[in-house]
């Protein structure tokens, strides 16, 4: 009876899975194009005017996100820029054919290669978090490509401890996508608002960001155990790309909060300044992990400039102007 009690509650919140599923991507449709690449198809929005002056703005969001996450931010820089905002591989509305294409490598060249078809030869690369270490990986392996980059609270070096134990389980075979496809939803759903207001944390989690940010759409199995294998799988990559980093010839942008308690600023925002070698640090009093909603105007200029200034050599850049703002 236990084992017959067990399979129809397996089954109901199966049952509930699917239809909250349906319900969440009813709610939140995508909002631009699909473009196919070698290995996933990629859900692109472009905002912005097409022949504004200056390289394009790609912006890309980090772990248990989606490109909703950074388009406030790409609201406001394309009112003169024109702005491409992504679903990472897996996330939001872009798919991947293989969950194992977890790693910054892979996905850089997926970016890389949907820019191409939208016509984008060079772009400044603003990235969040997780995708730090991806448009690190961008400016390593496609310099011709990259004009400069962003950094807001990056993920660049490998940390203490792995990537938590729930992350660990889901990229588990057959144990992960049976509790994906059972009781992440509607646990998830349950802990959504507290688990962003963390992130947050000390600022206050705007109203609505959930709903706005279409955060729920990582409920879903497919995407859940997409991001749970990003993360579990990062850290060994940051590993492996680290010792590059005095390649970079791209200025280099780096925005962080000094009580950030997602990404440690002192394990990798503060490094990795003093590693590029055009490199300029900027690190925020008193603030947390989401610099761009904490910080809006200060990111919007400090791309605004980036866009705006030459290019220079590796050899005259400065190496670090950090500011205490």
């Amino acid at each position: 009876m236990a084992i017959i009690a067990l399979a129809a509650a397996g089954l109901a919140l199966a049952l509930a899975t699917q239809l909250g599923v349906q319900l969440i991507q009813r709610a939140f449709p995508p909002r631009g194009r699909m473009v196919d690449v070698a290995g996933a198809r990629l859900h692109v929005v472009e905002l912005g005017p097409r022949d504004a002056a200056g390289p394009p703005v790609v912006m890309l969001h980090g772990a248990s996100s989606n490109l909703r996450a950074m388009q406030p931010l790409g609201d406001r820089i394309a009112k003169t820029r024109r702005v491409i905002l992504i679903d990472r591989p897996g996330h939001g509305w872009s798919t991947r054919e293989r969950v194992a294409d977890s790693t910054p490598a892979i996905q850089g060249r997926m970016i890389v290669e949907a820019l191409t078809k939208i016509g984008v030869d060079r772009a400044i690369v603003v990235a969040h978090s997780w995708a730090g270490a991806l448009a690190l990986r961008m400016a390593l392996d496609h310099p011709d490509r990259v004009a400069g980059l962003v950094l807001l609270a990056p993920v660049a070096y490998p940390w203490r401890g792995g990537a938590g134990r729930t992350n660990d389980v889901i990229s588990t075979p057959l144990i992960g996508p049976l509790l994906a496809h059972t009781v992440t939803l509607p646990l998830g759903y349950l802990i959504a608002n507290s688990g962003a207001r963390g992130v947050f944390a000390p600022q206050p989690m705007p109203d609505d960001f959930i709903r706005d940010s279409e955060t729920l759409l990582l409920l879903r199995p497919h995407e859940f155990i997409a991001n749970a294998r990003d993360l579990v799988t990062l850290k060994a990559a940051v590993v492996a790309q680290a010792p590059r980093y005095a390649e970079i010839a791209a200025q280099v942008t780096i925005i962080s909060g000094d009580v950030d308690k997602t990404v440690s600023t002192g394990i990798h925002s503060r490094p990795l300044a003093a590693t590029a070698p055009n490199a300029k640090l900027i690190v925020l009093p008193g603030v947390g992990h989401m610099v761009q909603y904490a910080a809006p105007d200060l990111v919007a200029s400090e791309i605004e400039l980036m866009a705006g200034r030459p290019i220079q050599p590796a050899a005259t850049a400065d190496k670090i102007a950090p500011a205490n703002l």
